[in-house]
């Protein structure tokens, strides 16, 4: 197991000299059933019912987790806020596991200690940890922005997304996320867009040599309006900079949910985040139709809000959820079993 211990003054992860660097012992995940898309949708609403996650190995649910290469469906995992957050990263796996959550998103200065400063044998270990449980490494979240005014904070966030790059390259994952944080003040808006634009432009491809995608996180004040990505979009064309819808509340302004939607869904990335589906706070319904309908395949990511008491059941419960709302999607926009487009 690695072992990582928190510098509070810091809040960076750091590794122990001593620390041992061996693999988890899990059992090898059984992909091979074929099954139609019916049937994996109903599958992954009958997950384990036990209360509580054992302290043994699950065995993997290879019909809750798999994915057909033929469905045009969305696939759903987690994002380690806030449920993961104080999860190792082989209880994080199990967890993912028992939930039938094939997919995680690693955020940054989180207790899985997946950070920059690893070595290169712990990012072996890392990859090979991912690899042996069958859940996928999705990528990162991290906290890079690029709105700022000063040059010299925009470049340490540009490098730091850049060593970001080299940790998932290294272990396993497929992009980084980051995220506008406002406009700054006097500054006008166009200017902060326009560099917000052209970061994304260089981050997009030196990330592409090394099989990372950049996804913006549709987030901030002023910034998460759907019309201020868009436009920000209309600056970084290159292909492998990419939009991570959020689910704000400033989805549902006027022109509504489904134009605002439709403004960015082109530029759509690997990943899109929502929160809760049972909190009946936004219309994660009409969303998922929307997914459907567009034929998106990406990642469906839970980045919690509560805290309940076992997170193991939580996310199998939100599991179940977003399969049910996949099953109407489908009866709503009925598709063809064709080559999944993005």
């Amino acid at each position: 197991m690695l072992s990582f211990r928190l510098d509070p003054s810091s809040k960076k992860p750091q590794i122990p000299a001593s620390s041992p660097v061996s693999p988890i012992k899990v059992l090898p995940r059984n992909q091979s059933e074929t099954v139609d898309r019916r049937r994996l949708l109903v599958a992954g609403a009958a997950l384990a019912t036990s209360i509580m996650l054992p302290t043994s190995r699950i065995h993997a649910n290879p019909i809750a987790s798999a994915r057909l290469p033929d469905l045009k469906s969305p696939r759903f995992g987690l994002v380690t806020y806030l449920w993961g957050k104080d999860m190792e990263l082989p209880a994080l796996l199990e967890a993912c596991d028992y939930a039938g959550m094939a997919g995680v998103e690693l955020r940054t200065e989180h207790k899985h200690g997946v950070e920059p400063n690893l070595s290169d044998l712990q990012r072996k270990e890392v990859r090979k940890q991912f690899e042996r449980s069958g859940i996928t490494l999705v990528g990162y979240g991290s906290n890079c922005e690029f709105h700022s005014p000063k040059p010299e904070v925009l470049a340490a966030n540009i490098q730091l997304c850049k060593d970001y790059i080299h940790l998932m390259h290294d272990c396993g994952g497929s992009g980084v996320k980051v995220k506008p944080n406002a406009f700054a003040p006097g500054v006008p808006r166009v200017k902060t867009i326009e560099q917000i634009g052209n970061a994304l432009n260089e981050l997009a491809q030196y990330g592409e040599g090394y099989g990372q995608q950049i996804r913006l996180e549709v987030h901030g004040q002023g910034t998460s309006e759907l019309s201020v990505v868009r436009d920000i979009y209309q600056v970084a064309t290159h292909p492998n900079a990419t939009v991570c819808w959020n689910s704000n509340n400033e989805d549902l302004a006027p022109p509504g949910l489904e134009a605002n939607f439709n403004m960015v869904r082109a530029r759509f990335g690997e990943t899109l985040h929502l929160r809760e589906l049972n909190l009946n706070d936004y219309p994660y319904q009409d969303l998922v139709n929307l997914l459907v309908k567009t034929e998106y395949t990406g990642w469906v990511l839970m980045e919690a809000r509560t805290d309940p008491k076992n997170k193991p059941e939580a996310m199998k419960e939100q599991r179940a959820i977003f399969d049910s709302m996949v099953q109407l999607a489908i009866k709503a926009n009925p598709i063809s079993n064709a080559t999944p487009s993005k």
